[in-house]
């Protein structure tokens, strides 16, 4: 009886990425964490610099917050502070470095979120995707 099941081998084999270990796809997880630690830090931010006391106005500077810090970390060493404690980079296909217009790209698609929810089977998301990066472990 053949296998039904079709081999897709691992997350990031049709770009060339090791199955494990530096230079692999990052995991969900730790791709979360990182984004969880960055949003704290832009809410902390808004919230002790910009507002008095949490409001709607209050997660809107964030946004903004976190928008400019991930255009400026990102398209400069490749991380946020958030990726570099879990030890993640954004690289752009092929290549080491992002250009500033995708991760301009890349950056405001996270924004949007939908497309960061969207996810193909090397779990990449569709910000990835449309911008040509691809967020691996360091």
């Amino acid at each position: 009886m053949e296998d039904a099941g079709a081999d897709f081998g691992h997350r990031g084999e049709q770009l060339g990425l090791p199955p494990e270990g530096p230079g692999s796809i990052a995991r969900p997880g730790r791709r979360i964490g990182a984004l969880a630690v960055d949003w704290g830090l832009c809410l902390l931010i808004a919230y002790g610099l910009l507002t008095n006391g949490y409001d709607q106005a209050t997660g809107n500077w964030a946004l903004l917050i976190f928008f400019a810090l991930s255009v400026l970390t990102v398209g400069t060493v490749g991380f946020t502070p958030g990726k570099r404690l879990f030890g993640l980079r954004v690289v752009a296909l092929g290549t080491d470095r992002v250009a500033p217009l995708r991760v301009l790209a890349r950056t405001l698609l996270l924004c949007l979120a939908i497309p960061a929810l969207i996810w193909d089977r090397d779990g990449r998301g569709l910000h990835d995707r449309l911008a040509r990066t691809v967020e691996i472990r360091i």
